[in-house]
């Protein structure tokens, strides 16, 4: 099969690679010319066979915005788009739309895997049409894992990023225990071998998992993760499922505290924690830290 593949970044290009490698052709394009196989966005529909499918990976928000529309303008009757970036949800049905007056078909694809699918395969959540996500089956069978899990047609446009969001939500606060409790482990003066805790738990408890994994190898690498800022950013998807939970009033306590802690790891002095260290004092006579 031929696909049109725009951005070609760590997940893209690695992406681009293991789908060639199922012996499809695949038409790149990305702004940096170097990573790119066409010089444009037009030469790239040109290049392709109609009918088209282009699968758009790209930041979410504005350039996939972008992106999208100038692919409608581009694009035939017939033809399709795949957004497999991290947009949210409610994008896809305009998204859709837009696409849908220029009659071409749109897919929404949550893609998880990170630097590690080139090898081992991407997890696919996928929002759309049963005819236009059977035409582009090939692309799917070849990015997803071995085996007969990996791919999930979720529901109409839409679920798939919406699945995404959920899966990142609870990423966010699996994360955020292993962190607290290595926090803990290294505040514990009887604890000698926190490294080795945790690589313990790798075999045979309900909590081993490959973000377990990874933490065990991040702490091989820098066994006090000295060398890293206590610094973590949020790409969206948290406060995307937060806001979620509240329309559809659904409690996610586990995954909101997970969120919010990423905004107290940006703060080198918490405002809050002046306060709440003021308050102590007065209440309780409790000390507090001067500067």
């Amino acid at each position: 099969m031929e696909i049109g593949l725009v951005g070609l970044g760590k997940m893209g290009g690695n992406m681009r690679e293991r789908i060639r490698r199922a012996g499809h052709t695949v038409v790149g394009y990305d702004r940096d010319p170097k990573l790119a196989d066409v010089g444009s966005l037009k030469e790239l529909v040109q290049t392709l066979q109609a009918p088209r499918a282009v699968w758009v990976m790209v930041p979410a928000g504005e350039p996939t915005d972008a992106t999208i529309r100038e692919l409608a303008d581009l694009l035939s009757v017939g033809d399709l788009v795949i957004d497999g970036g991290n947009s949210r949800w409610t994008e896809d049905v305009k998204h859709a739309e837009l696409l849908k007056e220029k009659g071409v078909g749109f897919v929404d694809a949550g893609v998880s895997g990170g630097v590690w699918g080139l090898e081992n395969g991407y997890a696919l959540m996928v929002g759309g049409a049963e005819d236009a996500i059977g035409r582009v089956m090939p692309i799917f069978e070849a990015l997803k894992p071995e085996g007969d899990s990996g791919f999930v047609h979720a529901g109409a446009v839409g679920a798939g990023h919406f699945s995404k969001m959920v899966h990142n939500g609870i990423e966010y606060g699996m994360m955020q225990s292993f962190a607290e409790g290595w926090e803990l482990l290294e505040a514990a003066p009887q604890v000698t071998n926190v490294r080795e805790v945790f690589r313990s738990w790798t075999e045979g408890t309900v909590i081993r998992s490959w973000l377990l994994d990874l933490l065990v190898r991040a702490l091989d690498d820098d066994e006090h993760l000295s060398a890293i800022r206590g610094y973590a950013d949020d790409s969206g998807e948290g406060r995307w499922t937060v806001e979620a939970g509240i329309d559809m009033a659904v409690p996610t306590p586990a995954i909101t505290a997970s969120l919010y802690a990423r905004f107290t790891s940006r703060q080198e002095d918490s405002p809050q924690m002046k306060a709440i260290a003021a308050l102590r004092n007065q209440f309780g006579g409790h000390a507090v830290h001067k500067d």
